[in-house]
């Protein structure tokens, strides 16, 4: 195991997720990776994560937790996703509390493997407009940490960071760039093909497309529809 301090990275194949990886790396932590399978739609990017994972984590857990149990997402169940672009309100691809989940379950591995650095790659300008992607609710998540966890309490606090949460998708594709990562790699698409390929129409492709375009790169997404 490496001797540089450890950082908890949700990583979901995305990315952001891949950006924030990469980000934690350069801050100089040993990165453990942490993928949710939650029988989502978009399966596809449970690859690109382990993909991801291989060359930035030390060490990745994909761990079982299907949310189609519960449904009321698109995402999780057989409702569709949204084609027609950006609206206004929280879009039916909302995962009810997704990021609430994820990061209390990343706050356990944390606090068990001794990590107290917590990253998660939420966006709070170019993004669907879901509650948990605000820096409210990452402010309050770290509070809740520190008052929940024996760590906590007994005086070695946890950080969550969340280095994106002001970028703009272009900026967010810069930073791949800077950092030498394959964007290609990542995925995005909330509804994609069966052989994997990106639908371009849902928010998530449409966001990316964007982002790629006003930064002046390249989009390595290979897209159905544009």
């Amino acid at each position: 195991m490496s001797d540089r301090p450890q950082a908890l990275v949700l990583l979901s194949g995305g990315l952001d997720s891949m950006v924030c990886a990469g980000l934690a790396r350069e801050a100089g932590f040993s990165v453990l990776a942490l993928t949710i399978d939650y029988n989502q739609r978009h399966r596809v990017e449970l690859e690109a994560a382990r993909t991801i994972a291989a060359m930035l984590a030390d060490r990745h857990i994909v761990l079982p937790l299907d949310l189609t149990a519960f449904g009321g997402s698109a995402l999780t169940s057989d409702l569709a996703v949204p084609k027609e672009g950006l609206g206004d309100g929280i879009p039916i691809t909302y995962v009810p509390a997704r990021n609430t989940v994820f990061l209390s379950l990343a706050l356990a591995w944390a606090e068990a493997a001794g990590a107290r650095d917590l990253f998660v790659g939420v966006n709070a300008l170019d993004y669907s407009g879901y509650p948990d992607c605000r820096p409210e609710f990452i402010a309050a998540f770290e509070e809740l940490a520190n008052k929940a966890t024996k760590a906590g309490v007994e005086g070695d606090r946890f950080t969550v960071h969340a280095p994106l949460l002001h970028m703009t998708k272009a900026d967010i594709a810069r930073e791949a760039a800077r950092l030498g990562l394959d964007a290609g790699l990542s995925h995005s698409c909330y509804d994609p093909a069966p052989d994997g390929s990106a639908c371009g129409l849902c928010d998530a492709c449409r966001l990316r497309a964007k982002g790629f375009e006003d930064a002046g790169l390249t989009d390595p997404t290979g897209y159905l529809s544009s």
